[in-house]
């Protein structure tokens, strides 16, 4: 007799019914359908993102758009016209001089813009210059020197 393809048979063991879950004391699984006792999870459907009660996350993080840069470089500003008005002398102008005469907070950055003129030769020594203050200081025959 020849073996057929319907003679074949699992090995003894290796079948197992399937799992009827949530169908009460009559399933395999018995009572609590595989879910263990009590707790969110073995009630219904939880949504992934829910914190416990805990003010969730999209609630926390801020509402309007855009973005800080948490290590932008912030300066105090000084326009040329500015030096031109509280130095009208001219000579040598420092971070100390324009705190002194008050046009710079003290223990801060200072940066030179290039709006207005200047006539008289100023040696200027601050963090940062523009272009134009460069320029412009260069032109009344002063120098612009960084820290």
């Amino acid at each position: 007799m020849t073996i057929k393809l319907h003679h074949l048979r699992p090995a003894p063991g290796a079948k197992s019914d399937k799992i009827r879950v949530g169908r009460g004391e009559g399933g395999k699984r018995g009572k609590t359908a595989g879910r263990g006792t009590k707790g969110t999870k073995a009630r219904k459907n939880v949504p992934a993102a829910f914190e416990g009660g805990q003010m969730p996350l999209h609630m926390r993080l801020p509402k309007l758009k855009g973005f800080t840069n948490p290590f932008r470089t912030e300066y105090q500003v000084v326009n040329v016209g500015d030096i031109a008005r509280l130095f009208p002398e001219g000579g040598q102008v420092t971070v100390e001089d324009l705190v002194a005469k008050g046009a710079v907070r003290k223990n801060q950055l200072v940066k030179v813009l290039g709006d207005g003129d200047l006539t008289v030769a100023v040696q200027v020594t601050v963090d940062k210059f523009t272009g134009s203050a460069k320029e412009k200081i260069a032109a009344a025959g002063g120098t612009a020197t960084e820290l």
